[in-house]
């Protein structure tokens, strides 16, 4: 399984968004090939970040997460496509800010799985 070119080229020549709604449509169709991409909520994180009320400032990290985005849409790796006569491994991964998995069979990856933690989930951790 492999991302449609023409789709990538477009994300990949996309210039930076100057407001929320910009940033909305960019990670809108990043988003759709994040089962792509290893650690892709964790790369856009800062970039999540500035769809918050209030919180658009285009800043270094937001600059470093849209150009590190770009890069791995461009360089993703081909997934392979699942063979049910075989198991499958999932290895799982967290940190302070989010977590992850990939769906591995053989050496391949299948998918990838990413995600930051929301605010609402921080502050219940917080009070256990």
């Amino acid at each position: 399984m492999a991302m449609d070119p023409d789709k990538v080229n477009a994300l990949t020549s996309w210039p930076p968004p100057h407001s929320v709604w910009g940033l909305r449509v960019f990670l809108g169709l990043a988003g759709y090939y994040r089962r792509f991409i290893k650690d892709f909520g964790a790369i856009a994180a800062p970039l999540t970040q500035l769809l918050r009320k209030d919180s658009f400032l285009w800043s270094e990290a937001a600059v470093a997460a849209f150009a590190s985005l770009k890069q791995v849409l461009f360089t993703t790796p081909i997934l392979q496509l699942p063979d049910f006569e075989l198991s499958f491994v999932v290895d799982c991964d967290t940190s302070g800010s989010g977590f992850g998995a990939v769906l591995q069979q053989g050496t391949g990856a299948i998918a990838f799985f990413s995600r930051p933690f929301s605010p609402h989930h921080m502050k219940l951790a917080a009070y256990e």
